[in-house]
């Protein structure tokens, strides 16, 4: 490059060259512009629009003369600026940008350089100018002497939207000369002259030509010359369309494709082309065809392009292409290439299935509901029979499988490995247009299906069929055509080719079973399960399958029902639909089939199979399928019969063993045939694995798992894909929380997590969020002061240790007699990896080097307190950690601590967060009461001079502000329970219809008037109730036990620190209840003694690993408890009543401690640590829940929570510190009268209850803490009781019976 102030003649000539070439890369860009200034505008924004502007050579020629130009003038502006005041490099950047800019435009360099740069491109351009028209000379010459030349390269090569089709040059024409082209054009003319009329027509800009006055009769030569023979004028024409259709809007772009569309249309009606049946097929390089495939092709692409900008049209325009589209596709559609005969008719739809075999323009406008309207409303009104010959062509490929398998299979293979266009081939058989019309036609009935006013168009009559064809029969002949469809050549039996009958079936299936009211009308239908469990009836029965690939098509069909399951509706279906016949010739549903059927893959007693089509992949597939119903409540309860557990547990265990076996490799071997046999073992053994670890999604599947053996392998494989990040499986929508949580509600259950590392990596996780923070933050970026006082980052990690620790299963193996490290000094570099380090470090702070050990104190230790508040909500919890850890003088001392004269222990509380929290702590552990019972402080400041009104404390007794005004307690009145039950009683006895009387009583009594029945009347009834059950061998359950036990015998029984502790609890809240005397905290203990020697008698030895099973029930008797406070605190007559209640089944629901290690047990069941409470009355509870109130089911699902592990606190306390005094006894009264049944109905009712806050808190992602720390506001039996009794109806059936098999052997 010359100076910059001079340019040489090389330099202009070069200038020149690298002009042109831009020009001739953006001159499709320009050549569709409507007038000069769009071709202007398009020039001066090209830099926005074009991805390449700076690839251009033309474009880094001026770079480059721009920095040899002004290089040194910036370098020196940016260095004079940067010593300057208030230019940095940082936030000023911008400034010194500008400043240097301004600068260097008013420098007398920059002036020189443009004017220098205007002169020269000023002649640049004049000379391109005035070589425009030489080139254009020299272009139409050459142009001339190849008109009569042939092309001998493939019809695609050429095709009318190759790149040729928009290389012409750009030029503006006259209205003038239009009128002489469309004179010329006129097919009277000789074909040089309408040749070159079609060039001139093709250089000028479509929007002129469209515009011009002629166009009518331009029109019509147009269309001639389409059809003319030579291929030249053809071939123009189509060039000409092309670029109208990239170029115009759709008011013109629409004539052109009407028009071109009747004429391929007119050709199909008049020429009939029709093939022999013998006939070899179609020749693509004949003119005719080539012709006609050319534009076929511009139609299709223009269909594909134009639903992104029809929208912004009238409709008018696009139904009129719709219209045009369909009415050329439906020409001919009588005489379908399926037809029998002597000559096959060759259709448009034909050609269209070459060019777009899968039908995605039908797929396009199908999408938006714009165009979607319109082609359904055509569909129906006028061309029906193009779904008729769609119908037709996949019935006769159907019939056809069967009669010429090889021919059949050819064709596909053909296709699948040969698509259209390629060079080498130019021939297409009759068979394989058949099959291309197949694929195009599965692919368009497939997108009709998945639309309301698609399906609406069913059914549709064919051609050689007596009835129309319903859905329910097109998916039936789907099916089939998937059983009759041939083994795919690949050994690998999850290969799927696009363009298989296989994989295009499976894909439309799929596609309706994932949508819900597809599914409902296409495969909901008893037809069309019968259709495809028919293999499998088949197959139980001992005969053969007619099915062309057993292994294959089974993994199918086990896809499909898999899938099916999935929905609320499909396995309801499946579970209640006994519809189906069974091998026995009986009523059956399909779960019973299914499960048959996997358990005899599992077992390899399916004669008719070989050993290749009961492969590990099929046994999974069907195990896959009842895994989608046992991992649901309803699905167990079906399935539970059959076992299926045992099977894959054994499945498991000899395939464990198996994998053990395989020899080590030693030299010489082949070294591949043994890795991938131990490869497919290891497989199959984590998939029978990961199928008993679903059978954890449910209570009682949760209890068959433990009784497998394999719950520690199962949660150890859970714990490596929860790392992972992994999903549950491909038809899960959640991931492991809510199992995790399920997992985490018994004892065996949490010594598997812990065991497998999951309790370590929670801690961990939590640790690093909490204390260390990510180390790849720059210290120039520091982490920002969390607002909540528990950070977003942490809230994770919160919420999984809620969920862990729940139970108080939980903490009892986790933290019983677990001392605190209490180390002298604790390095910083020392992470906890326990739930007892993290309680160490994060809760119980009671030393300075643990308070310097953290970071971030104050955070980290209101994370502590949040979570101890939480925990503590489980009352058995709390009576722990107290016992063991002493959590309120530690929290007394430190509230001591921050005294602001601590030494004296005078002067006024510090407030902060730490105090403010650990006074709401306090106040909730050393309290017991209901919603209207206790108050508890709020956590937040107030605004104003008194920002926290309310006392805190560092002794005790309370302050008064916190104990609320006793609540009324009524004396016994003379009701018309207390009536009943002393004169009428004996009268009724007679009769033996007493308990029925007293229920109906009972029921009245509650729902009217007060809706409180008073204490004393409470407790009457409940012994007056208890002795007519125990009285009648039908309600008595348990074996009567002889108890003579006085009250010296059992005075030397010493109580757990744990059962201390919650007696004085009981009596604190007796007292304030009026229930009891100062001195009731001894009739309690005594009473406590009792019970511990009687159930003590009734326990079997068990050796186990359990913490909660290596001696007495860990935690505190609260049913005894309530007891003792309903007779008032009279000791003997508590202990009267539970002697005599031990023996009713509601005892071994109401009473936890009742079935401790009880030998009334089955002894598996005993040594499993999971109490009937959580597999029986949890499990109901789900199960129930997801029917009754289907809101709150998925709110528990969606937040990672159960509701078995909220219900089992609220149970297992007797719902202390959840509802007020008189609905406690209420609850007891009507699980006692009413049936123990009604324990299950009481919770559903409680969720009804909470149903607008569970969805709120879902929304806010705290709903477990909520549901453990909040009492439930306004909740009365008696205004639920009417709707239990509804629940009785409908599910005491089930619910009841399934209580009573608590003392079976487990199945």
């Amino acid at each position: 490059m010359s100076s910059m102030s001079q340019f040489s003649a090389e330099d202009e000539a070069e200038l020149q060259a690298l002009l042109r070439r831009l020009l001739s890369s953006v001159q499709e860009r320009i050549s569709g512009a409507p007038s000069v200034e769009c071709a202007e505008e398009i020039l001066l924004h090209l830099e926005e629009t074009d991805k390449n502007f700076h690839n251009y050579e033309f474009v880094k020629y001026l770079r480059q003369y721009v920095e040899s130009s002004l290089g040194a003038v910036i370098d020196e502006e940016t260095e004079s600026c940067a010593r300057g005041d208030g230019y940095a490099i940082g936030s000023g950047q911008d400034t010194l940008v500008h400043a240097v800019t301004r600068r260097t435009r008013e420098s007398g360099q920059y002036k020189a350089m443009m004017q220098t740069l205007k002169n020269t491109m000023m002649v640049v351009v004049e000379s391109l100018i005035n070589k425009f028209e030489e080139d254009q000379l020299k272009k139409e010459e050459m142009q001339r002497r190849s008109q009569h030349e042939q092309s001998s390269s493939h019809y695609t090569d050429n095709c009318s939207d190759s790149d040729s089709s928009f290389n012409q040059s750009y030029a503006f024409i006259k209205h003038e000369q239009l009128q002489v082209i469309a004179e010329k054009l006129d097919p009277s003319r000789p074909k040089e002259v309408r040749w070159e009329a079609l060039q001139s027509l093709c250089c000028a800009p479509p929007s002129d030509v469209l515009s011009c006055e002629s166009w009518s009769s331009l029109r019509r030569n147009l269309s001639a010359a389409l059809a003319d023979p030579d291929p030249n004028l053809s071939d123009k024409v189509l060039r000409f369309f092309a670029k109208t259709f990239s170029s115009s809007p759709l008011n013109v772009t629409r004539e052109i494709y009407t028009s071109l569309a009747k004429g391929v249309e007119s050709d199909f009606l008049f020429q009939k082309w029709t093939f022999p049946v013998g006939s070899a097929g179609i020749d693509v390089n004949t003119q005719e065809m080539t012709r006609l495939l050319k534009q076929m092709r511009l139609l299709n692409d223009f269909q594909k392009e134009v639903t992104s900008f029809w929208i912004r049209h009238p409709e008018k325009y696009m139904e009129e292409i719709i219209e045009s589209t369909l009415s050329l596709l439906s020409a001919h559609s009588e005489h379908s290439l399926g037809s029998l005969g002597p000559q096959k008719a060759l259709e448009p739809v034909h050609l269209i299935a070459m060019l777009d075999i899968k039908a995605t323009w039908f797929k396009k406008w199908m999408h938006g509901y714009y165009s979607r309207t319109v082609v359904l409303r055509l569909l129906e009104m006028k061309y029906k029979s193009l779904i008729a010959a769609a119908l037709l062509q996949c019935i006769y490929y159907c019939e056809s499988c069967d009669r010429a398998q090889d021919d059949v299979s050819d064709v596909r293979r053909v296709m699948e490995h040969q698509q259209i266009g390629g060079a080498p081939r130019t021939l297409y058989t009759i068979k394989e247009l058949e099959y291309m019309y197949f694929v195009h036609s599965l692919c368009l009935l497939g997108r009709l299906l998945m639309y309301t006013n698609g399906r609406k168009l069913f059914p549709i009559r064919v051609k050689k069929r007596k009835d129309p064809v319903t859905l329910t029969d097109l998916i039936g002949i789907l099916i089939r055509t998937l059983y009759q469809h041939p083994k795919p050549a690949h050994s690998d039996v999850t290969h799927s080719d696009s363009l298989s009958p296989t994989s295009l079936v499976m894909e439309v299936l799929r596609t309706l079973c994932d949508r819900t009211e597809c599914a409902v009308e296409c495969l909901y239908q008893t037809s069309v399960f019968e259709t495809l469990l028919c293999p499998i009836v088949a197959l139980l029965k001992g005969k053969q399958a007619k099915l062309k690939s057993p292994e294959t098509t089974l993994t199918y069909i086990a896809d499909i029902l898999a899938r099916i399951a999935t929905t609320e509706r499909g396995l309801s279906l499946f579970l209640y639909d006994r519809n189906l016949v069974s091998v026995e010739g009986e009523s059956i549903s399909a779960a019973h089939l299914i499960v048959q059927f996997t358990q005899k893959l599992l077992a390899k007693e399916l004669v008719v199979l070989t050993e290749c089509d009961t492969s590990p992949s099929v046994s999974g597939a069907f195990i896959f399928v009842c895994r989608q119903m046992y991992n649901t409540c309803e699905g167990l309860q079906e399935l539970r019969p059959y076992g299926l557990h045992e099977c894959i547990a054994g499945a498991w265990r000899k395939t464990s063993l198996l994998s053990e076996r395989v020899p080590t490799p030693v030299p010489g071997a082949t070294p591949g045939l043994l890795s991938q046999e131990l490869q497919n073992i290891l497989v199959w053994e984590e998939a029978l694995l990961d199928n008993l670890l679903n059978f954890a999604a449910t209570p009682k599947g949760l209890l068959l798992l433990q009784q497998t053996g394999a719950i520690n392998e199962c949660v150890t494989y859970m714990f490596t894909r929860f790392t992972k990040k992994l999903q549950v499986s491909r038809c899960e929508k959640f991931g492991y929380g809510v199992m995790v949580t399920q997992v985490a509600a018994t004892a065996p259950g949490v010594v598997a997590l812990h065991s497998s590392g999951f309790v370590q990596a929670i801690v961990v996780e939590l640790w690093s969020a909490l204390e260390c923070g990510r180390e790849d933050v720059r210290v120039v970026h520091p982490k920002s002061t969390p607002m909540d006082p528990i950070d977003r980052s942490c809230q994770k990690s919160f919420l999984a240790l809620v969920n862990l620790l729940s139970s108080s299963h939980a903490v009892w193996e986790l933290l019983g007699h677990q001392k605190l490290p209490n180390k002298a000094e604790y390095p910083l570099r020392e992470m906890p990896t326990s739930i007892t380090d993290l309680m160490d470090r994060l809760i119980i702070i009671n030393s300075d080097a643990k308070i310097h050990s953290l970071f971030n104190y104050e955070q980290s230790h209101t994370f502590g307190l949040r979570l101890l508040s939480v925990t503590c909500c489980n009352l058995d919890s709390l009576l722990l950690l107290e016992s063991q850890y002493k959590i309120s003088e530690i929290l007394l001392q430190s509230q001591r601590d921050n005294i602001a004269d601590p030494a004296t222990g005078e002067g006024c509380f510090i407030i902060d967060g730490l105090s403010v929290e650990r006074n709401h702590v306090l106040v909730r552990v050393s309290t017991v009461g209901g919603p209207s019972e206790r108050w508890l402080p709020p956590r937040g400041l107030q605004k104003g001079t008194d920002p926290y009104p309310w006392p805190m404390f560092s002794s005790y007794p309370l302050p008064k502000r916190y104990i609320l005004d006793t609540p009324r307690t009524r004396g016994k009145q003379d009701t018309e329970i207390s009536a009943f039950l002393s004169g009428a009683a004996r009268d009724l006895e007679k009769d033996g219809d007493w308990m029925n009387s007293c229920r109906r009583r009972y029921c009245k009594a509650i729902t009217t008037k007060s809706n409180i029945i008073p204490g004393s009347v409470l407790a009457d009834l409940l012994e007056k109730a208890v002795s007519h059950l125990v009285a009648s061998p039908t309600d008595c359950f348990f074996p009567p036990v002889e108890y003579k036990a006085a009250d010296g015998g059992v005075g030397g029984r010493s109580l757990s620190p744990v059962e201390q502790l919650g007696a004085q609890m009981s009596v604190r809240y007796g007292k304030y209840l009026q229930l009891l005397k100062e001195d009731s905290e001894q009739d309690l203990c005594l009473l406590m003694k009792h019970c511990k020697e009687f159930l003590s008698q009734q326990q079997s030895k068990i050796t186990s690993e359990l913490c909660s099973l290596r001696g007495v029930f860990p935690g505190h008797d609260w049913f005894a408890s309530t007891v003792f406070l309903l007779m008032s605190g009279d000791g003997e007559r508590a202990l009267a009543f539970l002697l005599r209640f031990a023996r009713l089944l509601a005892s071994a629901f109401l009473w936890p401690t009742r079935l401790h290690r009880s030998a009334l047990l089955p002894t598996e069941i005993a040594q499993s640590g999971i109490h009937p409470m959580y597999s029986c009355t949890a499990h109901y509870v789900e199960m129930l829940l997801k029917a009754e109130v289907p809101l709150v089911s998925s709110a528990f699902r969606m937040s990672g929570f159960t509701p078995s592990q909220i219900c089992l606190q609220w149970l297992g306390q007797c719902f202390w510190n959840y509802l007020d005094w008189p609905e406690i006894c209420h609850y007891v009264a009507t699980c006692v009268v009413m049936g123990p049944d009604y324990q299950v109905y009481t919770c559903i009712a409680l969720l009804k209850h909470l149903q607008p806050d569970v969805l709120q808190h879902t929304q806010t992602q705290d709903l477990q803490v909520f549901l453990k720390e909040e009492p439930v506001q306004g909740f009365r039996v008696s205004n639920y009781l009417e709707y239990m009794e509804e629940l009785e109806q409908r599910y005491r059936a089930v619910v009841l019976t399934d209580m009573r098999k608590i003392t079976l052997e487990i199945t």
